[in-house]
């Protein structure tokens, strides 16, 4: 018999693998692969992975491949001869950022007629690859990046904001590129699955259309207003472009219920998309979980914190995570796992926590105080102290994040 927190690891490792990069990428090729030799350009944390599924399908008709990737995150990649390997900055860019872009685009340009270009997009693309507007270098994006992490800014609203400075976001690939045809595999980690917000619109056009975010700071207005015009989405670059989307949270939410189901338990699976202050979204998963009925309760989405001056240790599910451990604080029969889908919540190493009624009073037996690691976006340290943090390395994947939840069938309303 499965214990809450066995069962809810069992079921997040289900949802990961079916939305692993790998997978994605295999599935979607393989019935109707592309004619001909062909290229491959991965970028993102899941970029080794998903190259690996495109030799997968290919094999030998692929000629050579380019991953551009987190630190740590390159292996286990495509096998072979013809694989290049570059890391980069991330969560905020850095000189191998701009190197990496460079990279890319030539990469890009240098397709040959008659061989077909591949492009493997998942999240993180926005700091991996970057080739700034005139006047903007490593310590500007730097700047510009810490300042729409502890934003409160949506992931769309990150992204207006990121393409605004840039020479190949905002589709303006596909205009340095030009009329090359290119099929481009997408994993999704924004809510909507808009191809044109997915790394900050690598592949496809839109994330320039709209204003500007009205808290944005002037000197960053400032920068923005050196870009030149982004293709619109109808543009002649795009005529001979694929682009497809091969894996969501929704299909991670989808696998997340079938494994539920095959264990033979009750699966609650909600609608609505998890965001804004993630202390608020968790305080009130806790609520709902208290009283909801009994069973497997399924949630996903991608809070927004809003960050202190000198943040402590954690990220946005740990923030989640702890304000749920106080909701839940004495309760018996109810947990809570609160996670990042791609293996990292917030800049360290932690993909999240899985909370009970008893985490609050663990981590005060460790001398932490809950109140005050929230309020110092700290939530890291209070759940290291009671033995709560989820560590999983890299996944080959990101579809935001994930908010399993289990009620016994006796524990108290």
């Amino acid at each position: 018999m499965h214990t809450a927190r066995e069962r809810l690891l069992g079921v997040y490792r289900a949802a990961l693998a079916a939305v692993h990069g790998r997978t994605c990428v295999r599935r979607a090729l393989t019935p109707a692969p592309p004619g001909g030799p062909v290229r491959v350009a991965a970028v993102g944390k899941a970029a080794a992975a998903m190259a690996a599924g495109a030799y997968d399908a290919l094999g030998s008709r692929v000629e050579s491949t380019l991953v551009i990737t987190k630190d740590g995150c390159a292996e286990p990649g495509p096998p072979g001869p013809g694989v290049r390997r570059l890391e980069a900055g991330h969560p905020e860019p850095d000189a191998r950022s701009l190197a990496a872009g460079e990279a890319l685009e030539a990469f890009l340009t240098a397709v040959p007629p008659g061989c077909r270009p591949l492009l493997l997009v998942s999240g993180g693309a926005s700091s991996l690859v970057e080739r700034p507007v005139a006047g903007v270098g490593v310590v500007e994006l730097v700047r510009l990046n810490r300042w729409l992490l502890g934003s409160g800014l949506d992931i769309r609203a990150m992204n207006r904001v990121r393409c605004a400075v840039s020479m190949i976001k905002g589709g303006r690939l596909a205009a340095r590129v030009r009329a090359r045809p290119l099929l481009a595999l997408l994993i999704s980690d924004v809510c909507g699955d808009d191809a044109a917000v997915i790394g900050s619109g690598l592949a496809a056009a839109g994330a320039c259309e709209g204003p500007l975010p009205a808290a944005l700071p002037d000197w960053a207005r400032a920068w923005a207003a050196k870009a030149p015009p982004a293709p619109a989405r109808a543009d002649a670059v795009f005529r001979d472009w694929e682009v497809r989307v091969v894996a969501t949270l929704a299909d991670a939410l989808e696998a997340a219920a079938l494994a539920g189901r095959r264990d033979g338990v009750p699966v609650h699976r909600h609608a609505g998309f998890v965001d804004g202050d993630p202390v608020v979204a968790g305080a009130e998963l806790a609520r709902r979980l208290r009283a909801g009925p009994a069973g497997l309760h399924l949630w996903g989405g991608e809070p927004t914190p809003v960050l202190p001056t000198d943040p402590g240790r954690g990220g946005r599910c740990q923030s989640l995570a702890l304000a749920a451990a106080l909701g839940l604080r004495g309760t018996r029969g109810i947990a809570l796992l609160a996670a990042a889908t791609d293996g990292s919540d917030g800049p360290g190493t932690d993909a999240g926590a899985l909370v009970d009624g008893g985490t609050v009073a663990r981590g005060e037996a460790a001398g932490r105080d809950a109140q005050r690691s929230l309020a110092r976006a700290d939530a890291g340290s209070f759940l290291e102290g009671a033995g709560d943090l989820i560590r999983t390395g890299p996944t080959g994947t990101n579809v935001m994040d994930l908010f399993i939840g289990w009620k016994d069938p006796d524990a108290p309303d």
